[in-house]
């Protein structure tokens, strides 16, 4: 098998001193959660990050082709964001929004300024989790109703309310916050009931919305919460119209639409800036997290002044969200996006990666389905094109071969058959032939 080349890079990463990888592996077994998973048969341990490239701990360089599942944006320690950090952090740490304080009100004001409608109002969590979670509280305190719709093979979150909407047999535990959520069919066209080809498929698959609507609630319903491209689920893109019509019938039975926008957001998909965009419509309420601060824990949730004013009855307060280092660090974001054209980049470069991808599939078989936008993109592989049977052995050991060739990418999907592709935004087109080669020699051998 030929071993493609890593583009150059003009970097030495740090010698490393630190315990080993098995070091390392043996405090994990006796001291961290039980369910926490690895990636790879045999685990391999990342100390360093410069631009799109990590570094384990022998120096080897590798692309990030996950970047920390959509979590890093403008690059592995960005001098601009890293800077930006550590001005706030040798000035002050932290303070509540008990004090006035720049830092939060200056970044609501710019995030709010790529929103949107009238999607104006900001609060700061620390989490997707947790900003998911605040937006189901919004919309059952603004409407007074309880019940809410999600999507089939969705995912929200790892708290109890996160759960209750996800649909994803791999996450989710028998949580009682469950009650009053109802599951529409996911809107899937490789797999689902209206392929690519199905006229007006996504007013199809919206009608099953409706259907729950008339038929499981009590026809008054809170809210309906969807990501803009389904991530965990394999990075399944909604068929076009989907999100206008459901919107609609949302709003007519009293609900608000919330977009789960934590791997689609910051420019990711190329098109737009929000993932809701390319489908035409405006939510109620935005989710947002992972790439927005550029690896800290930092998340948001954006709506509308009526629905916030539904909050303003209790005190509404969080510890940690929105404090002057995150806020810092979430600006300068903003910043690098726009100064180093990086949506312009997530468009052009995600563009060579699907023409590159799709000529694989000519060549492979075993690639089932190739689809996304800009730089969140996905590969299912299949065992028999006309079944479309789910390969997840053979996806498994692609994904095993691609980090042994230099490339670390994703896997997921409901038959963990995916290969998810979601690097940052910075990678360059010599990056995307290098990913493209190896897809080749890792299919060629499998």
């Amino acid at each position: 098998m030929k071993t493609p080349e890593l583009p150059p890079f003009n970097y030495t990463p740090k010698p490393y001193s630190g315990p080993s990888p098995e070091e390392v592996f043996d405090l994990r077994k006796q001291f961290l959660n039980p369910a926490l998973f690895l990636y790879y048969q045999k685990p391999m341990m990342i100390v360093e990050g410069k631009g799109q490239y990590l570094f384990d701990e022998k120096g080897r360089r590798y692309l990030d082709g996950i970047a920390g599942i959509a979590t890093v944006i403008v690059g592995h320690c960005h001098p601009d964001v890293v800077a930006a950090a550590n001005r706030q952090n040798e000035t002050l740490h932290h303070t509540t929004t008990i004090y006035l304080h720049p830092n939060i009100a200056e970044y609501a004001r710019d995030l709010a300024a790529k929103m949107p409608g009238d999607l104006k109002v900001c609060y700061f969590v620390n989490s997707g989790s947790e900003a998911n979670d605040l937006a189901i509280l919004m919309a059952r305190a603004f409407t007074g109703n309880y019940d809410l719709i999600a999507l089939r093979n969705g995912y929200h979150g790892g708290n109890a309310s996160g759960m209750a909407l996800t649909a994803h047999r791999t996450w989710k535990f028998n949580v009682p916050h469950s009650f009053g959520v109802h599951h529409a069919i996911a809107p899937y066209p490789y797999r689902g009931a209206y392929g690519p080809d199905y006229p007006d498929a996504g007013k199809a698959y919206a009608d099953d919305v409706l259907n729950l609507i008339e038929y499981a609630t009590p026809g008054r319903i809170a809210g309906f919460i969807a990501e803009s491209i389904q991530g965990v689920g394999g990075t399944v893109l909604f068929p076009d119209g989907y999100l206008q019509h459901v919107y609609k019938h949302v709003r007519a039975a009293g609900g608000v639409c919330i977009a789960d926008e934590v791997q689609t957001g910051f420019g990711r998909t190329g098109e737009t800036y929000w993932g809701f965009e390319s489908q035409g419509v405006v939510p109620d309420i935005a989710t947002m997290a992972k790439g927005i601060g550029n690896g800290v824990p930092l998340a948001a949730v954006v709506t509308t002044p009526p629905i916030a004013k539904s909050l303003a009855e209790r005190i509404h307060f969080n510890t940690f969200g929105g404090n002057p280092v995150v806020c810092a660090q979430g600006r300068a974001v903003l910043q690098v996006i726009d100064r180093e054209k990086l949506q312009q980049n997530a468009l052009q470069v995600g563009d060579h990666l699907i023409r590159g991808f799709n000529e694989l599939a000519k060549k492979h078989d075993l690639i089932g389905d190739v689809r996304g936008k800009g730089l969140m993109l996905g590969i299912e592989l299949v065992k028999d094109r006309k079944t479309k049977e789910p390969a997840k052995e053979e996806c498994a050991r692609v994904h095993e071969l691609t980090r042994d060739l230099g490339l670390l990418v994703g896997k997921g999907g409901l038959y963990a058959n995916t290969l998810r592709i979601k690097p940052p935004l910075c990678i360059t087109k010599a990056d995307a032939d290098f990913m493209i080669e190896v897809l080749d020699a890792a299919l060629d051998a499998v």
